[in-house]
């Protein structure tokens, strides 16, 4: 969104509809000729000099890094240091998960959160694919057992690991490798 609205005024779907031109006012000049559409739409916001929007380490900024090297890339955050809640931290996985960082993991986590939300989860990475589930599914990998409190601290940098590990407000079982493994799918 925010890549649109440099775009110009009330026009955020300008790079959404170049891509896929649905809806009554664009999809016929792409179903008569799409090469002509190709051409006059989509060509010119490809080599437009502008700033794209990227999150650090993120599969897109390789991504813009290979594919526009004409245009600058600018670092933003994702919301993950933002988030007030385990149930967002885990609905945030989903939407963070960076593919390309993923490759060559197949991982099970088992989150264990205590204190003020105490909830069970499940993730798995696997074949470039991120799956969230309620409990534990499986065998883990890496167990994870956090203060809920403590985790969302740790996330928003205002915690840290290690005396956070230290206090054993956060105890990990299995390879702290898989630990930064898991933060390199979800950059911030």
């Amino acid at each position: 969104m925010w890549q649109s609205l440099s775009f110009g005024a009330n026009y955020k779907s300008a790079y959404c509809m170049a891509v896929c031109p649905a809806g009554d006012d664009v999809i016929a000049p792409f179903v008569t000729d799409r090469a002509e559409y190709l051409r006059d739409v989509v060509r010119p916001l490809q080599e437009k000099e502008e700033t794209v929007y990227v999150i650090a380490k993120s599969d897109a900024e390789d991504y813009v890094a290979r594919r526009f090297p004409g245009k600058r890339a600018k670092r933003v955050g994702n919301g993950l240091n933002r988030l007030r809640s385990i149930s967002a931290f885990l609905t945030g996985l989903r939407l963070t998960f960076q593919r390309g960082r993923s490759m060559g993991l197949a991982v099970t986590y088992h989150f264990t959160f205590t204190g003020e939300e105490q909830r069970e989860a499940t993730v798995i990475i696997r074949d470039q694919t991120v799956q969230v589930k309620e409990g534990h599914v499986g065998v883990a990998d890496l167990k994870v057992t956090a203060d809920s409190r403590t985790w969302l601290g740790f996330l928003a940098k205002e915690r840290n690991l290690v005396w956070a590990v230290i206090r054993r407000k956060i105890r990990i079982r299995g390879s702290p490798r898989l630990l930064l493994a898991f933060g390199k799918c979800f950059p911030s």
